[in-house]
């Protein structure tokens, strides 16, 4: 069965940084790409960042470039999301993907989230 556990949200002052970890079991991790998304209250899923298998390709979104990195580390079958300079913006449950290997993160399996809320 395939598991994706994200941890590391919580409160965060606007300009501060958090760094999300998702913990991945139940399939050959190394093999796929991974993603993160979000979704903001009220509104629809947004993706965030994709990470190919073997952690040498990234893409971001525009609203998030230059401020959030993804990485992994296939031999703890982890993903992470460094966020820095965090704005109120970016409050949002945020989630970890396992992308289908066809169609990517939209058809993935995705995990039960983590909160992330930034406010002063």
């Amino acid at each position: 069965e395939v598991q994706l556990v994200e941890s590391g949200g919580g409160l965060v002052q606007p300009g501060g940084s958090l760094r999300l970890s998702c913990g991945a079991s139940g399939f050959t991790f190394s093999s796929y790409w991974m993603s993160w998304v979000r979704q903001a209250p009220g509104k629809g899923l947004e993706w965030v960042s994709t990470l190919n298998s073997g952690g040498g390709t990234t893409i971001y979104a525009d609203s998030v470039k230059g401020r959030f990195t993804i990485s992994r580390d296939n031999a703890k079958n982890t993903v992470y999301l460094q966020m820095n300079s965090l704005k109120p913006e970016d409050t949002a449950v945020y989630y970890c993907v396992r992308d289908d290997p066809y169609r990517g993160w939209r058809n993935g399996v995705k995990g039960q989230g983590t909160q992330v809320t930034v406010s002063s």
